[in-house]
C-alpha cells in the first residue's frame, strides 16, 4: 500500500489533482462558423463580426473562427455553408439571405449533429437550435410609432396626406417581423399608407428607384417615410432630393449606420434605431461556446419552436443622438462631424 505521508508523493498528488481540475475547466476547442447574409448593410463587416470574434477570442482562445459573407446570394450561402461543414464546423451561426432556403441548411447540419444558431434572422419553417436577435417586430413598431409622433407634434394634420412605406427584403423572415411592427405603428394614426414596397436584398438602388415612381406620383401629399433600415432611408432621401423635394419629408430608419447618423445631423433623415451589433454577436458567440461545452444554453422566450434570447433597442433623433450614440461611444464625434455636418453637431452639442 502506497502511503502519501511522504512530501514527495503528497506534491505528486497536487500536481495531478491540479492538472485534473484544470482539465475539467479548459475551454473547449473546436471550429466555429459565423456567416452573414450580404454587404449592402455595412454592419456586418464593421461591427457583427468584428463583436463575435472578439467575444470568442476571449472565451475560447483555442477555437477557430470561421467567417463568410453571402453577398446577398442564396446559392454562395449555400456553398458556404457546406464548406464550413466540411472544414469541422461543430456550430454555425447563420443568418440566412432566405429565410425559407436556410430551412435546408439547418436540417443538413443537424444531420450530422452539428449546432444551428440563428443570427438577427429567424427561420421560421425548421426550428434552429437557437435564436439571437434583437426584437426585429418591436424596432418596426418603435420607428413607426416615433414618426407619427413627430407629425403629430409638427401638427401635420391627417388629412393632408400620407406615409409611403418601404419595407425590407421580401425573403428575409426579420423583414418580415419588422414590416408587422410597422403596421402596428402606424395602425390608429390617422395617417393614411398611401403605398408601400417590399425591397428586394434590401437594397438602397431599388428603394431609391421605387420612391422616385411615387414622389412623382404623389409628390406634396407624402408626409413620410417609413424605411425599415438606414440603407432604404438613404435611398428614399436621395429620391427626394434627385426630385428637387425640399425640405425631404420625415424619415425613419434602423441599424444606426454612420451616414444615417449625419443625416439625422443634417436634418434630412428624422430617425433610426441603435442596435450596437457587438451586443447580440457576443450573445451568439457566448451560446456558441456553451453548444461546444455541451451544455443548453438558456432561453428567456421560444419563437419558431426556437429556444430565444431577443434585446430591446433604442429608437435615436437628433433630440437623443448625443446621448445614446456619443455619450455611450458607439461613434464618436470625430467620426460624425465632417465637413458639412459639423455645423449640424454644433447645433445639436455635439463638440470634437
Amino acid at each position: 500500500m502506497t502511503s502519501l505521508s511522504n512530501p514527495l508523493l503528497r506534491a505528486s498528488a497536487l500536481a495531478l489533482g491540479l492538472m485534473a481540475a484544470t482539465a475539467a475547466v479548459a475551454q473547449p476547442a473546436g471550429t466555429v462558423a459565423f456567416l452573414m447574409p450580404d454587404q449592402a448593410s455595412t454592419r456586418y463587416e464593421q461591427h457583427d463580426f468584428p463583436g463575435f470574434k472578439a467575444e470568442m477570442s476571449k472565451l475560447c482562445a483555442a477555437c477557430k473562427v470561421l467567417y463568410q459573407n453571402a453577398n446577398g446570394d442564396v446559392a454562395q450561402q449555400q456553398q458556404q455553408f457546406n464548406s464550413v461543414l466540411s472544414q469541422g464546423a461543430k456550430v454555425i451561426v447563420l443568418d440566412p439571405v432566405d429565410s425559407t432556403s436556410a430551412a435546408s441548411l439547418v436540417k443538413l447540419a443537424q444531420s450530422k449533429g452539428v449546432k444551428v444558431i440563428a443570427y438577427d434572422r429567424p427561420i421560421p419553417t425548421t426550428p434552429a437550435d437557437y435564436y439571437v436577435s434583437f426584437d426585429n417586430e418591436g424596432i418596426g413598431k418603435a420607428i413607426a410609432a416615433s414618426l407619427v409622433q413627430h407629425l403629430k407634434d409638427s401638427k401635420v394634420s391627417t388629412d393632408k396626406g400620407g406615409v409611403l412605406q418601404v419595407n425590407g427584403s421580401p425573403t428575409d423572415a426579420a423583414a418580415g417581423l419588422i414590416k408587422k411592427g410597422i403596421y402596428a405603428g402606424l395602425k390608429d394614426s390617422g395617417y393614411k399608407t398611401l403605398a408601400e414596397f417590399d425591397t428586394p436584398e434590401w437594397a438602397p438602388p431599388k428603394a431609391q428607384q421605387w420612391v422616385s415612381g411615387q414622389v412623382t406620383r404623389f409628390r406634396t401629399d407624402i408626409v413620410g417615410v417609413v424605411a425599415a433600415n438606414d440603407g432604404t432611408a438613404g435611398g428614399a432621401i436621395a429620391a427626394f432630393k434627385a426630385a428637387g423635394v425640399n425640405p425631404v419629408p420625415p424619415i425613419s430608419g434602423n441599424d444606426a449606420t454612420l451616414a444615417a447618423l449625419q443625416l439625422i445631423i443634417s436634418g434630412d433623415q428624422y430617425n433610426t434605431i441603435s442596435k450596437p451589433s457587438e451586443i447580440v454577436a457576443a450573445a451568439a458567440a457566448r451560446v456558441a461556446v456553451g453548444f461546444l461545452n455541451g451544455q443548453t444554453p438558456k432561453a428567456e422566450m421560444t419563437l419558431y419552436n426556437t429556444p430565444s434570447q431577443l434585446f430591446t433597442p433604442a429608437v435615436v433623433t437628433a433630440k437623443n443622438l448625443k446621448a445614446e450614440i456619443i455619450d455611450k461611444q458607439i461613434a464618436s464625434a470625430k467620426d460624425l462631424c465632417t465637413g458639412r455636418y459639423a455645423e449640424g453637431c454644433k447645433k445639436l452639442g455635439i463638440g470634437l
